[in-house]
């Protein structure tokens, strides 16, 4: 077998964070099948039981930048294992809880650093050390992998609530954070170099660089650079619009909302698991148009599209689960994170060396506007008795985002330079 036709290690390392992306995603599953059990248990607000996961999704999204920086400092493989262990630590610990502040300890505090160790950024670190070829695809997969695995998780966990409590999803989730452990100790490599390889699709070995000191003055320093430029507010306001619509407030609050139309949880938490079915395709097909397409177009469209769904999602709601629910399934689903490719390719056209840190702080940003979304929806439940007002809202914040998409300019000069060289003609690299 020639060296030319061997697999690129890359797609191992690949495989290996997809699969541990999809381990950390089961908890992020669970608040929509355990918002209802906890407030009949325990008698808390929903807004209380919101604000538990509003810490966690803004810790999920600050810790981000951190652990980007982190990876540099440590290492890939041991951020993850920490990130896996507290997962695991967190959702374990949630079993022995008794009053909403430990609530909020272990589903906000814990379970937020850890799979914020695990969020984007490390998307955005694989691709960037191992690919320069097919970025834009490796980067629609793994996010594939995160997004769609919390929510196809979500038939399991709704069923495993019905039939045996929720203590007992909470372990399970606890166990399959610890059951990827194995797999990334194993077989999670840091970077090319240590091998002897070129990146995939280079065509020359370039140096591991050596570890630096400070990981938290690395990413602040990268945030008050990126926080003087246009680029980064655009992205970052249209990111968290982002993360208002899907995680804040669809993945929060859309099982609630159909129960309260009198669809049972498990159905609703079926056709959440269907959206990330869709998701899959749908990111994938735009990690592959982000290599192809203008990423600002994409953008754009992207957010203009889930906008009307979003003002339609109301009255869909009466019909139950007939055809009109299943369309927006469908076209929802294809739209649930196929931002993410095109918004981590902007900050490599903008960014540089630095685009993993900045995407840290850009995602940061998705994960504050999830925040508010899922303590806003919740509030606008408990005073007003539906969600209609949340769902309006969210649909005209998306059209928004759709502008700031288009107010975002081609850069005139080139990024300060990534470490791969380009790769010269005819000369020879590995094929995957």
């Amino acid at each position: 077998m020639t060296r030319a036709r061997r697999l690129h290690p890359a797609w191992t390392v690949a495989a290996v964070a997809f699969v541990a992306l999809v381990g950390a995603a089961g908890f992020r599953a669970t608040p929509s099948v355990l918002l209802h059990p906890l407030h009949a248990e325990f008698r808390w607000p929903l807004a209380t039981i919101s604000a538990a996961v509003s810490v966690n999704l803004l810790l999920y999204g600050l810790t981000a930048p951190f652990a980007a920086a982190l990876m540099e400092r440590f290492g890939i493989r041991r951020v993850v294992t920490c990130a896996l262990a507290l997962v695991a630590l967190g959702s374990g610990l949630t079993v022995f809880m008794t009053a909403s502040w430990q609530l909020i300890l272990c589903w906000g505090v814990l379970v937020g650093l850890g799979t914020g160790s695990m969020a984007l950024a490390f998307v955005a670190t694989v691709t960037g050390r191992w690919f320069v070829a097919r970025r834009g695809l490796v980067t629609g997969v793994l996010t594939a992998g995160g997004a769609a695995g919390q929510l196809v998780f979500l038939p399991l966990l709704a069923v495993l609530v019905r039939d045996h409590g929720w203590r007992t999803a909470a372990l399970v989730v606890a166990g399959a954070a610890l059951a990827v452990v194995p797999l990334v100790v194993w077989w999670l490599r840091e970077h090319p170099a240590d091998l002897g390889l070129p990146a995939y699709g280079a065509t020359e070995v370039t140096p591991r660089p050596p570890a630096a000191g400070g990981a938290a003055a690395r990413a602040v320093g990268a945030f008050t650079a990126a926080a003087r430029t246009r680029p980064f507010w655009l992205l970052a306001g249209g990111f968290a619009i982002c993360g208002a619509t899907t995680n804040g407030l669809v993945g929060t609050h859309f099982v609630p909302a159909a129960h309260d139309h009198g669809m049972p949880q498990t159905t609703a938490a079926g056709l959440l698991a269907l959206v990330g079915l869709f998701d899959i395709g749908g990111v994938v097909a735009s990690g592959w148009l982000t290599d192809r397409v203008d990423s600002r177009l994409l953008l754009a469209g992207y957010y203009a599209l889930r906008g009307l769904s979003l003002l339609l999602l109301p009255s869909l709601f009466t019909g139950g689960t007939g055809p009109s629910m299943l369309v927006f399934v469908v076209f929802y689903g294809l739209d649930w994170v196929a931002t993410v490719p095109p918004t981590v390719a902007l900050c490599r056209e903008y960014f540089g060396a630095s685009a993993a840190v900045v995407f840290g702080w850009v995602f940061a940003a998705h994960q504050f506007g999830a925040a508010v979304a899922a303590t806003g929806a919740g509030l606008v439940r408990d005073r007003l008795g539906d969600y209609a007002l949340a769902w309006y809202v969210a649909g005209a914040l998306s059209v928004g985002a759709a502008v700031l998409s288009l107010l975002l300019r081609r850069r005139r000069s080139l990024p300060p330079p990534l470490l791969v060289p380009a790769r010269p003609a005819g000369a020879w690299s590995y094929r995957g």
